[in-house]
């Protein structure tokens, strides 16, 4: 077995990287860690806002999965965007509080290697809730230095974190261990508690090298959930009060997993298996009074399952007639055994009543290849197929909605690279993806509120789209790509959660442009910017009452800019400044209710007291201002019925209701490197 040897750190510039030449769209990229550690986070799902496009917000308590948006979609709690660590997913399907919710507090930021992206429906690689895109975290194999982190700022918010790699049997070994709490700006604090730790064993022999990853979370938190404007207005509620004072939840993740990888003269093979334990208690009342006068209107969401999979995959090259062609193959697995489902009526906590309570057992079993042909110098042909079957089988509370059901679905992936010429490329993909439903309404027969006929949803949602682009670094230090894309989806038939039923909201259809820019300006400077235009429609919309085309998607953001600059100046000194904008929302579907736009400055500015990030032991100053210009903008808004005690029995009054974004914060952090 090989004595491992410490590297000199490396720093890597992802979004710098120029990726002419390999690349198979305009829209795939990645960060590196050093991109990461120089922004400014307000939440841990901010990680992803390091993909061009991507808005990160919340409706709810800290430990809740973010809102995503990207390309037109409300994505929810990650319906429609992948999202995985170290091949683990991170979208739970058929869960409690939404399909797909993809909760990352367990991800520790400091330990981030790299975030990989892809945009749209035309890599093989990625399967289920890969339609707008997928996001790849890759975790370190070794700390150049380790370190102690103490941070804290305003309203109780406090954190540590320390980690660091050891040398040991012949393997390295990375462990880190993170704690933290917060009460956020709201008049109910949030009381949010957690902690997260991270292990790795590596080590190699040979041509091989294998991992033993092992990570753990809990979290324990209260809500302030959105509130009704017209209480705000009237002076009610305070903007950052609340209605149901006992909101909250708690969630615990532990996973497992086992990486290896061979690795030869014009081959690779690497296997990857897991299992994962996850919990989530929730609670939440978004229509307060409404349909239970008496008690109110919260519902308890109960989730708590294991999830088995894996992955094996092998890369290989050849020639066909003198020319080179690289391919991908493997086999995707996974297995959820739910063995609690469930939504209950509650108040205050206590359980008083039951929709429904399911037992679920969801496998899937995906196959895909691809293949690039570098027909010559100027032009490249890839093409991939994926294969996916998928096995439904619900024991319900009420037999009637007790079934199995199967379905499958095959995806192909077609692209074309033409180029390089000067350092640039032009990209044209087209490809079908799609995402599997909610279990529970793939067998559905009768509402469980209700007790009327329901209508079954298809298991597996068909998506489709194309996309043409052009990737450049032919000036020195900046990469630019710039697409224009489209996707239409078959039907955006989702699981409700909070009424336990189904509801199809029909076929859409998104199309935009996307601008992406990294400049590496200096030694000491990178600047960046990205612009994203979307539409968004549903493809079969009918005239309203009031003459107005209802076609609007909920939540769709139209407009994304998003921009930044980061200092390293010699001597230690170091900074940055963000900016982020998205654009008004259409609430219903006739465009007559809209939510605001949103502006957002964050900025930091630190010390340390060597120049240079890795391999020098010494102290780290920092302050981070999130909020810089104290804006009181929406981090989302809904518009729908609801009641509050103090109005009219019977009454339902439809109104936008909003989560406010935190005022302007201060946040201090220290870090020793040993």
């Amino acid at each position: 077995m090989e004595e491992p040897q410490r590297l000199d750190p490396l720093v890597v510039y992802g979004r710098g990287t120029d990726l002419v030449g390999t690349a198979r769209g305009a829209s795939e990229g990645f960060v590196g860690a050093h991109e990461l550690a120089v922004r400014p986070f307000l939440r841990r799902g901010e990680l992803l806002e390091v993909v061009p496009g991507v808005v990160i917000t919340q409706h709810s308590g800290g430990g809740k999965a973010n809102q995503y948006f990207l390309r037109g979609f409300n994505l929810d709690h990650g319906t429609d965007f992948s999202v995985s660590v170290e091949g683990m997913p991170v979208n739970m399907r058929s869960h409690a509080h939404g399909q797909g919710y993809a909760d990352l507090n367990f991800v520790i930021p400091e330990l981030v290697e790299s975030v990989g992206y892809q945009k749209g429906p035309f890599f093989a690689e990625v399967g289920d809730f890969s339609s707008a895109g997928a996001a790849e975290f890759r975790l370190v194999d070794e700390l150049a230095d380790g370190f102690l982190k103490l941070e804290a700022g305003e309203n109780g918010y406090g954190r540590i974190v320390v980690a660091d790699t050891l040398m040991e049997n012949g393997g390295l070994r990375t462990l880190g261990l993170e704690m933290a709490q917060g009460d956020g700006p709201w008049e109910r604090e949030e009381n949010f508690r957690k902690w997260n730790v991270f292990a790795r064993q590596l080590w190699k022999a040979g041509d091989r090298t294998f991992s033993v990853t092992a990570l753990g979370y809990s979290g324990k938190w209260d809500s302030t959930d959105q509130i009704p404007l017209r209480a705000v207005e009237a002076g009610e509620i305070a903007r950052f009060g609340f209605v149901d004072p006992s909101d909250g939840g708690e969630s615990q993740r532990v996973s497992l997993s086992f990486d290896a990888e061979v690795t030869g003269a014009d081959a690779t093979t690497s296997v990857n298996v897991y299992a994962i334990y996850y919990r989530m208690n929730l609670f939440s009342n978004f229509s307060y009074a409404l349909g239970d006068e008496e008690n109110g209107d919260q519902f308890n969401q109960r989730d708590r399952r294991f999830v088995f999979g894996g992955e094996a995959k092998r890369e290989w090259k050849s020639e066909i007639a003198g020319k080179r062609l690289e391919w991908s193959a493997g086999v995707q697995a996974r297995y959820d055994a739910i063995t609690e489902l469930g939504l209950h009526l509650s108040s205050a906590r206590e359980r008083v009543g039951t929709v429904r309570d399911d037992d679920v057992n969801e496998a899937s079993v995906g196959v895909f290849a691809t293949g690039t042909l570098h027909v010559s110098e100027a032009l490249r042909v890839n093409a991939g197929l994926r294969a996916d079957g998928y096995r439904f089988d619900v024991e319900s509370d009420n037999t009637l909605n007790s079934d199995d059901r199967t379905a499958g679905m095959v995806s192909p992936k077609f692209g074309v690279v033409f180029g390089p010429w000067k350092k640039t490329e032009v990209y044209a993909n087209a490809g079908y993806s799609f995402h599997s439903n909610d279990a529970r309404g793939t067998v559905i027969a009768v509402d469980p509120v209700s007790g009327d006929p329901a209508e079954r949803v298809n298991p597996l949602v068909r998506s489709k789209g194309a996309e043409v682009g052009v990737r450049t670094s032919a000036v020195p230090g900046l990469v630019s790509t710039l697409s224009f894309w489209g996707l239409d989806l078959d039907s955006e038939l989702v699981f409700v959660g909070d009424a336990g039923g189904t509801e199809p909201t029909g076929a859409t259809r998104r199309y935009g442009v996307e601008l992406a820019n990294f400049y590496r300006a200096a030694s000491w400077l990178t600047l960046d910017a990205d612009l994203a235009l979307t539409q968004a429609r549903y493809r079969d919309a009918e005239i309203g009452a009031g003459g107005a085309k209802e076609d609007r998607i909920a939540n769709s953001i139209s407009r994304v800019v998003t921009a930044g600059a980061s200092v390293e100046a010699p001597g230690g000194w170091f900074g940055a400044l963000r900016v982020r904008y998205f654009g008004p929302q259409p609430l219903i579907e006739d465009n007559s209710v809209v939510a605001p736009s949103s502006t957002t400055w964050n900025g930091r500015v630190g010390w340390r007291s060597k120049s240079g990030s890795g391999g020098n032991e010494g102290w780290e100053v920092a302050v981070d201002v999130l909020n810089v210009f104290d804006r009181e903008n929406y981090d989302i808004a809904y518009f729908y019925e609801s009641r509050l005690r103090s109005e009219a029995s019977g009454v339902a009054t439809e109104d936008i209701h909003f989560h406010p974004a935190e005022p302007r914060t201060v946040r201090v952090s220290v870090t020793k490197r040993f």
